[in-house]
Formats: C-alpha cells, sequence, structure tokens
C-alpha cells in the first residue's frame, strides 16, 4: 500500500486501492476529500486561503492553494480518472483558529464559508465535516474503502 503524502496547497487524486491519502498539520486551512465509490477514485486537497484573487500569481502558480481554485481542480482531476459528480462523497476538516486567539484575521471562518459557498453554487453537499474550533488535524483517505479518518491533537485517529 502506498501512502501519498499531500503538503500544504497541494492535491492528489488517484483511482489505485492500494493506495491512502494523508494530509497534516490542518490549523485554519482545509481537507477537501472526494470519493467515488464507483469509480474507485479518491482525492484530497489541503488548500490555506479562502480567495485566489488575494494574488493571481500564486494562484496561476499554485491554484490548490485557494479554494476557489484548489476544489474546483480537485473535481476535475477527480473526473479525469472516471469519478462522476453524482456519486461523489465529499469530507472536509481543518478551518481552525489556531494562531489567532482573538479571531482577528478569522483565516479558518473564511477558508470554511469560501468552501461552502462554492459547493453551495455547484450543487456539492458535504457529507461529513469536522471544522472550526482550535485545534490541528491530521486527515486520511483510504482509496480502498472511501473512509476518511481525522485526528484532532492530542486525540485518537476517528472515522469521519
Amino acid at each position: 500500500m502506498a501512502e501519498l503524502v499531500v503538503g500544504i496547497s497541494d492535491l492528489k487524486v488517484t483511482n489505485n486501492p492500494e493506495d491512502s491519502m494523508v494530509t497534516y498539520a490542518l490549523g485554519s486551512c482545509i481537507a477537501v476529500a472526494v470519493y467515488d465509490p464507483a469509480a474507485k477514485v479518491g482525492g484530497l486537497l489541503h488548500f490555506m486561503l479562502p480567495d485566489s484573487t488575494l494574488d493571481a500569481v500564486r494562484a496561476m502558480e499554485t491554484p490548490a492553494m485557494f479554494a476557489d481554485t484548489g476544489i474546483p481542480l480537485l473535481f476535475k482531476s477527480c473526473y479525469r480518472l472516471g469519478a462522476d459528480k453524482r456519486r461523489m462523497v465529499v469530507k472536509v476538516a481543518g478551518g481552525a483558529s489556531i494562531l489567532d486567539e482573538s479571531n482577528f484575521f478569522r483565516i479558518g471562518q473564511k477558508n470554511i464559508m469560501a468552501m461552502r459557498k462554492l459547493f453551495w453554487n455547484n450543487n456539492v453537499l458535504i457529507d461529513a465535516e469536522d471544522t472550526g474550533k482550535n485545534v490541528n488535524r491530521t486527515v486520511r483517505l483510504d482509496v480502498g474503502t472511501g473512509k476518511v479518518w481525522v485526528k484532532r491533537a492530542g486525540g485518537p485517529m476517528e472515522e469521519l
């Protein structure tokens, strides 16, 4: 079994049921895990910021950095491997307020809102989520089963 590590501002997709994908250290960032159970296609995105208009050049170079460019890229990459939007199971985690205790910048909240708005506008439902609060998270997607696991700082790995 191969473990594909998804870094910050990164995404991976695969149709190999032996693969699992993992992303670490989600603070205000959000992980979007998608899975098509019929095609056995899975994808994992780790985006940092809500809106690519903050830095158009960076968005061209690293589209997975932003919700509005990374999420469409994740879905399109899965479609190329045979996934169908109508069958996609979507699970999300992250969007915490870690270093911003006063909640002044609200990056985590802005990321959650941007993601939800994008899904709403594209008729995509979130099947499960673990967002907000003030804990770091690790997210793992097992492509063979489609199960998504979340580990909160100091806690056990739990199915989402």
